[in-house]
């Protein structure tokens, strides 16, 4: 999985294959959150810092504007008109 990025981390930083592999895993993880459940973690966190929720939910709304989103799944079909139009 992600043999390219593994080869790409290890090339280009001092991390070994299975350090690069589990950045790797854990950025993709990281991102696949869904928004709701990116906006219940962060709430949580900044709650714990002792944030009262008109300041959380402010910085949650600016810092979902950088979240990374999933494309949309594509059919077979789709990804062909990607490629030949």
């Amino acid at each position: 999985m992600h043999d390219e990025l593994v080869d790409h981390l290890t090339r280009s930083t001092p991390l070994n294959r299975g350090e690069a592999l589990r950045v790797i895993q854990d950025v993709l993880a990281y991102f696949d959150e869904t928004t709701e459940e990116f906006v219940r973690r962060r709430h949580r966190e900044l709650q714990a810092q002792g944030l009262l929720n008109a300041t959380i939910f402010e910085r949650i709304e600016a810092e979902l504007k950088y979240r990374a989103v999933a494309p949309p799944e594509l059919s077979l079909r789709q990804l062909r008109r990607i490629v030949y139009g």
